[in-house]
């Protein structure tokens, strides 16, 4: 991105130096030699961190700013640092940290892979057909699968590690060998 000054010159708009030359807003048709002659600078645009785990924000000069978000449950406090109760359940409010958040999407994802087999047990109750044996392990497989998932999450102590959760595992050649330990469910039937 081009800079002047330390300020972002956005593509298609029109822009003053410092001595108060008015640039057309068609500058970016300029040659390199021109737009640093005008005194552009070129910098490599910033890759924002991943809005998952940080919350980030672009500055005027074209940095990024950013904080991890919090692993852990954060209770609510005001201005005064006195808890902030909620008025139904009288108990402090509290922020899900990232932990609780992906432990919270797990659940939802574990219903949601269970809930494509409960046909199976609507047929059993209205006609009394067993159950396959597939679709019965299957649904244990999903269960016991989202306890480790959920264990997991809970031992992370450090982002990084909670991040790792998300990493493709791959061979020596970077091909992919598998899902990322927070997505690693069964195969369905």
């Amino acid at each position: 991105m081009w800079n002047y000054n330390g300020k972002v010159i956005k593509e298609g708009r029109a822009w003053a130096d410092d001595n108060g030359t008015q640039h057309p807003a068609n500058w970016q048709v300029w040659s390199a030699d021109e737009k640093t002659s005008k005194g552009l600078v070129w910098t490599d645009p910033v890759t924002p961190p991943d809005s998952r785990f940080y919350r980030w924000h672009q500055n005027a000069d074209g940095t990024i700013s950013s904080t991890p978000r919090p692993l852990d449950d954060v209770p609510q406090v005001d201005e005064n640092g006195d808890p902030i109760m909620d008025p139904t359940t009288g108990k402090q409010m509290v922020t899900l940290g990232l932990k609780s958040q992906a432990v919270e999407q797990t659940k939802q994802t574990q219903g949601s892979l269970l809930s494509q087999t409960d046909w199976a047990y609507i047929r059993k109750q209205d006609t009394g057909i067993v159950v396959p044996e597939d679709i019965q392990t299957y649904r244990d497989s999903v269960r016991t699968q989202s306890m480790a998932i959920e264990d997991q999450i809970r031992m992370c102590s450090t982002l990084d590690a909670f991040k790792a959760l998300y990493d493709t595992p791959v061979d020596a050649a970077g091909n992919a060998t598998g899902n990322p330990p927070i997505n690693d469910w069964p195969e369905t039937v």
